[in-house]
């Protein structure tokens, strides 16, 4: 059955790219995905498979099997991000000053190309198969809003998987690791208020620029001083605002940022730091800090069971040798945590690095490309993992 899921897979091969072009050459933010959600939409009934709008732009479908079984719920992103392109790609975003740089078309057309795929073969499984195409997760989480909406009940999910691109490995590999793989986030917001005054008398104002800098500075000593060596935890400040001419001392600055550790005892304790060094700081320097830490994604833990069965599935379709251990989880984020943190789950890396055709740059960079061959695959991995997922027992 392997061989036939792949070779199935691989004969999608030009429709998925044109797909994938189509979706490229279109995209569009969070919370305003309309035409890729007409996309997706028109897809999914012209291969007879029943689905809803959920969350305003996302879609959820459902495939039934031949019989009562467990459920596999499946996570494909659909934003873009606020990003302009320069692959000079003949499908290149024709969408001024948004592109997408992470992938999120390439999940989309692979997961569209795994749902017909089900549904060829929804008389050889019992249990269901539900699709998300998500919003906005690289905005404010659309996965909670698909999860506060219903998405994951009527039938209720029992294990989820999600898919995500990356050129760092070629084409034809695929990488995953067991327990944390993404980390937890939290952005902030820092005002800080002083005294404003002459630049030729500092003496009689409070320096808030001044007072930013030590905390920008001091911040740092929370990943470095604060944590063990061995424990990632990254403290940004992305941007600075303060004062409107060269010899005014202003009266406000206004730092954001984001924490990200690995959740958990050192997300709290990293949120505490924050708020020691940002106020003994201000006080030490006459100011007064304002701080507001939001709560954002809760970071993704991969189920050893699920991850399990993920790799001998993908195993199959790439080979054993094909399948590598992410060797420490990324400190980047993914609110697919959201599903993880209800459902035993696994969020897995495909490669779409290729060396000859350039594929090679960075997520969230001008120049990302992946690489449209490795569509197929990733179609045949969701597909075997399902497969052997449902035909498990409960």
């Amino acid at each position: 059955m392997t061989e036939t899921i792949k070779a199935e897979a691989l004969t999608l091969a030009p429709a998925l790219q044109d797909l994938f072009y189509t979706l490229h050459a279109a995209p569009e933010l969070g919370r305003h995905e309309h035409h890729t959600a007409s996309v997706i939409r028109a897809h999914l009934t012209a291969l007879g498979i029943s689905h809803i709008s959920l969350a305003e732009t996302g879609t959820l479908a459902v495939i039934q099997g031949r019989g009562p079984g467990r459920t596999i719920g499946f996570r494909a992103d659909i934003d873009a991000l606020p990003i302009t392109e320069e692959t000079g790609l003949p499908y290149a975003s024709r969408t001024p000053g948004v592109m997408h740089a992470c992938g999120h078309d390439f999940h989309t057309a692979a997961l569209l190309g795994a749902a017909e795929l089900f549904q060829r073969r929804r008389g050889d499984f019992n249990g269901n198969v539900k699709l998300f195409f998500q919003p906005d997760e690289e905005g404010d989480g659309g996965a909670a809003r698909m999860i506060a909406a219903g998405g994951m009940e009527n039938p209720h999910v029992d294990a989820m998987l999600c898919c995500h691109v990356e050129s760092g490995i070629p084409t034809g590999t695929l990488t995953v690791r067991s327990g944390p793989i993404c980390a937890a986030s939290n952005p902030f917001t820092v005002t800080i208020r002083g005294k404003g005054t002459h630049g030729a008398k500092p003496h009689l104002g409070t320096d808030v620029i001044v007072a930013g800098a030590q905390i920008v500075t001091a911040l740092q000593t929370i990943s470095s001083r604060r944590t063990s060596p061995a424990e990632p935890v990254i403290v940004t400040v992305g941007t600075f605002h303060s004062g409107t001419a060269g010899n005014v001392m202003p009266e406000e600055a206004v730092l954001t940022g984001i924490l990200r550790t690995m959740g958990g005892e050192a997300r709290a304790r990293v949120k505490n730091d924050f708020r020691s060094v940002v106020t003994g700081i201000a006080a030490g320097m006459g100011v007064e800090a304002e701080i507001e830490i939001f709560e954002s994604y809760p970071g993704c833990r991969n189920d050893p069971a699920v991850t399990g069965l993920l790799r001998r599935s993908a195993a199959k379709i790439l080979g054993e040798s094909n399948i590598l251990e992410l060797p420490e989880p990324s400190l980047g984020t993914d609110d697919f945590g959201y599903f993880s943190d209800i459902v035993p789950g696994c969020y897995y890396y495909i490669g779409v690095g290729n060396t000859e055709k350039g594929f090679t740059c960075p997520n969230h960079n001008p120049h990302f490309a992946a690489d449209p061959d490795a569509l197929p695959l990733a179609v045949a991995v969701e597909v075997q993992a399902a497969l052997d997922y449902l035909a498990q027992e409960a």
